[in-house]
């Protein structure tokens, strides 16, 4: 029989670990600046190169500057759209082959769309460095846009839309809920795009949006992993200097008015069991407040610890799930979450009011030192251990880049530190309040005789098979909705 460990001994382990996770902190967030080497090339390319000699690999990243906030009414999902298009070819390496030549070359791609920005990625061994370059650099400026690409990827994108969105009762409430919790920001309109949107592209659509925001001025792009920085980019600025800078791209000028009392929003759905979200407008990343929304986010929703989990899941059973979830990067406020599924028996009426019972213990009695400093050390260990890996730094340094600047990721885990018990209680009440709140709930229906079925034209439309990238790709949080494939 295995002996419990004794209340000294485990305190020595905290201590041990919570050293462990200070001392690589405290490296990682002071060394980050020294480690990432930054050059903007004359067309505007901001390239930011990493040498991590830790392993014979190399992630070559492309981020563009561009989501579906920048997309002008009745062409919703036109960013994802061009996404899907960038890996059909150019003419130097032919059609439908980009994805093919990166896996006879050991490597493996991908790409994926927000609402603020579009990325792409290969990972190769260290010695393909300068050929995942060339890759990049060519569909930057020869991708093939004609119209026997455009259609076959067209219908993908519509068919791509049914599975992922119609077909899954948790998106097609979150979609609904953010078009209810913004009224004039272009966070409002779902990644993906609006089903007559995407029908109504035409190739030229496409050109016009890939000549506008797919130029160097309007990207970075970012190397990590076995590399000699100093020898590498005098290459790149042989690749992607001779680009031609393109035109600065339109601003987003509307703000979201703020919001002057709570909505609610309900949609009836084929499913099994209800849904309950509860979304409030929230500060990004470059706001003071976004670190301790973060920790509020941990002390609520951070794993079966937390206060959600513990007081509706386990002690309440009400739901099976309860979460918070909050992300501050983006280019402009977006929200702070919370969502739950509650079991069979209870209603969504109960698991939400006790969701906002959690949210009011938290506004009334300070949360305790213990809750305090067990969501700043998630917070740690999460950010240091993403860094362990090269694709995950580099992805942390395009997203930043993105929406702000990566240079504000020095000071991440200062401000994280530097949260309080009252500062989580002043946020929690500033922000988290019944006016400024948008309530969704999945109200679940039974199937027709005719769907249930599962005949062609009785209520289930044929449907091609997916493609081989909507496959191996996910969308985001149902509940945030902050990416698609």
């Amino acid at each position: 029989m295995r002996q419990k460990p004794r209340p000294v001994l485990l305190w020595t382990i905290a201590l041990a670990m919570a050293l462990v996770f200070w001392t690589a902190a405290s490296t990682g967030a002071a060394s980050l600046a020294d480690r990432v080497s930054e050059t903007v090339l004359p067309n505007g390319l901001k390239v930011l190169l990493m040498e991590e000699p830790k392993a014979p690999v190399v992630t070559i990243q492309v981020w563009y500057k561009v989501g579906s906030r920048n997309e002008p009414v009745g062409k919703t999902g036109i960013s994802h759209m061009l996404e899907h298009m960038m890996f059909n070819g150019t003419p130097t390496i032919g059609p439908k082959q980009f994805s093919l030549t990166v896996q006879r070359n050991g490597g493996v791609d991908n790409a994926h769309t927000t609402s603020d920005y579009t990325a792409y990625y290969e990972d190769f061994a260290a010695d393909r460095v300068l050929f995942g370059l060339e890759l990049e650099a060519d569909r930057m400026a020869h991708l093939l846009l004609g119209e026997k690409e455009f259609q076959p990827e067209h219908q993908v994108v519509i068919e791509e839309r049914r599975l992922r969105i119609e077909d899954q009762p948790a998106n097609v409430l979150g979609e609904v809920m953010r078009a209810t919790t913004f009224l004039a920001h272009p966070y409002r309109w779902p990644v993906i795009g609006w089903p007559s949107d995407i029908e109504g592209y035409t190739r030229e659509d496409l050109v016009q949006y890939y000549r506008t925001y797919y130029a160097p001025n309007n990207a970075s792009l970012i190397v990590a992993g076995d590399i000699k920085k100093d020898d590498l980019l005098p290459k790149i600025q042989a690749l992607f200097g001779k680009i031609p800078r393109g035109p600065d791209p339109p601003k987003v000028v509307t703000v979201e008015p703020p919001q002057r009392g709570e909505r609610r929003v309900s949609v009836k759905k084929e499913a099994e069991l209800p849904l309950v979200f509860a979304v409030y407008h929230a500060p990004n990343l470059t706001h003071p407040d976004t670190h301790a929304l973060e920790v509020l986010a941990y002390v609520l929703g951070g794993g079966q610890s937390a206060r959600l989990h513990q007081g509706i899941v386990y002690e309440k059973q009400l739901a099976s799930y309860a979460s918070a979830d909050y992300s501050g990067v983006h280019v402009d406020p977006y929200l702070f979450g919370l969502s739950a599924g509650p079991l069979p028996g209870k209603t969504a009426e109960e698991v939400e009011q006790a969701l906002y019972a959690e949210v009011d213990r938290v506004q009334r009695e300070p949360i305790t030192d213990r809750e305090l400093q067990k969501a700043k050390n998630q917070i740690e260990s999460e950010f240091i251990f993403a860094q362990d890996s090269v694709h995950m730094l580099a992805n942390l340094l395009g997203a930043w880049e993105s929406v702000a600047s990566w240079k504000l990721l020095a000071g991440y885990l200062d401000g994280i530190r530097k949260v309080t018990a009252v500062d989580v209680q002043r946020v929690a009440r500033l922000y988290l309040t019944p006016d400024n709140r948008t309530a969704a709930i999945l109200i679940p229906t039974k199937p027709d005789a005719a769907a249930a079925s599962g005949e062609p034209g009785k209520g289930q439309p044929m449907r091609p098979p997916m493609d081989t990238k909507m496959q191996r790709s996910a969308l985001r949080s149902p509940m945030m909705g902050q990416g698609a494939p």
